[in-house]
């Protein structure tokens, strides 16, 4: 039966016969380098296609050199220190990356492979070695790489924003009111991510201080827009009215305004305002609270407890939202602690375990002496400790009551 023109077949061969290559003729232009070499390296046989890339004739190289000439300064260092060895050890090595040295001094990025062949008697006999062009897989890892460099360089941009905004929302430092001891931490848990916790500690009228410590719902450009919206807020609705509760009901109306809105944020806040020094160095200290974590109270015996400073609904979801006033004295010793939700929610023993509020008490109550300072220094460690776990904002604040008698 005839074929088609250009379809002969031969017998037992599925296959047309125009693709049956020439054994020579394959090894000689196959789409990579082949070479064999002596056990000492010298070049025995090479083909076209690698004499091209080089270019060399093939009496400059057969007998004449090692494959280790034809490497840079560089490759040879690692093929007599590294390749060789493991070759030699293993009897193949494959896909090591090198660079060859072509006759006009240019750099090939090459990947080689090398195979010892054995005898009958396993011994070694020669090398067989295949090289393929890596020119174009060289080039897309340089593009990888300044394109990963680009990336590193904006986030780093991005990292320095961050830092700056984030930086823009709090005090540049904390003032420390007449015989008091005062410190604060604000503790990111993304570089890449402005937090929403806040906190400030700001003079009123009389030698009163008003204060306050927050955290809005989420992360982001909407939530520092919220943070700043809400730091101010505190801060004039407590020149018109210091009391606590009416200051936070003011920022309850104003978050409230955006409740429809697709961007509105919620927060959780404790606001108080600190009276004059009393003649034995007592302050009263005038607390309410919105949805926030209750403060912790260090007295100078030593005991820590929780007050109640959290009454209120969580700031900004219901319209005409009730708040509370509570009284408390801090009397010199005495140091009092406000902190954001991200230190209890840190998880210390794996996912299902949280930090928790016995262990804040614990930390804050192996304190010695319990001063401001001293408090958020020991709360520093605590977060590092906590590592990664941490996956949320923390802010810190404390403001202590000096003892004249111990200097704190």
């Amino acid at each position: 039966m005839s074929s088609e023109p250009g379809r002969q077949q031969t017998a037992g061969s599925p296959f047309p016969a125009m693709l049956e290559d020439n054994i020579d003729d394959l090894y000689e232009h196959a789409p990579c380098g082949n070479l064999t070499t002596l056990l000492d390296g010298t070049i025995a046989k090479v083909n076209a296609t690698l004499l091209d890339w080089l270019g060399y004739t093939r009496d400059e190289v057969v007998g004449v050199r090692r494959f280790a000439d034809l490497l840079t300064v560089g490759g040879k260092l690692y093929h007599e220190t590294h390749y060789a060895p493991l070759l030699a050890l293993q009897g193949e090595i494959a896909g090591i990356a090198l660079e060859l040295r072509t006759s006009d001094g240019r750099r090939l990025p090459v990947l080689v492979s090398s195979t010892v062949k054995t005898g009958s008697d396993d011994r070694p006999q020669l090398i067989r070695t295949v090289v393929f062009d890596a020119r174009d897989r060289r080039a897309y890892e340089q593009e990888l790489l300044r394109a990963r460099q680009a990336a590193e360089q904006d986030r780093e941009r991005l990292r320095h924003l961050v830092a700056a905004l984030q930086a823009s929302l709090l005090p540049d430092t904390l003032p420390t009111p007449p015989a008091m001891t005062t410190a604060a931490h604000y503790h990111m848990a993304s570089p890449d991510q402005v937090g929403g916790d806040f906190y400030d500690l700001f003079a009123l009228d009389g030698d009163r201080w008003g204060f306050f410590l927050g955290d809005v719902c989420g992360k982001g450009i909407e939530a520092a827009a919220i943070t700043a919206l809400a730091r101010y807020t505190l801060r004039a609705a407590a020149v018109y009215d210091p009391d606590p509760a009416a200051v936070i009901s003011n920022l309850n109306t104003v978050l409230y305004q955006e409740y429809r809105n697709s961007g509105h944020r919620y927060c959780t806040v404790v606001f108080g305002v600190l009276s004059s020094p009393a003649a034995d160095g007592s302050r009263t200290a005038a607390i309410a609270g919105g949805g926030h974590p209750a403060a912790l109270l260090t007295r100078a015996d030593g005991s820590t407890r929780y007050q109640n400073t959290t009454s209120g609904p969580i700031v900004g979801i219901i319209p005409e939202a009730a708040f509370t006033t509570n009284t408390l004295t801090l009397r010199p010793g005495d140091t009092l602690l406000l902190y954001s939700d991200g230190i209890l929610e840190a998880r210390s023993g794996g996912p299902e375990t949280m930090f928790g509020e016995d262990a804040l008490r614990e930390a804050v109550n192996a304190v010695d002496p319990a001063d401001a300072p001293n408090v958020i220094v020991a709360l520093i460690t605590v977060l590092a400790a906590l590592g990664d776990s941490v996956d949320d904002d923390v802010a810190l604040m404390a403001l202590g009551i000096s003892d004249g008698q111990t200097g704190r």
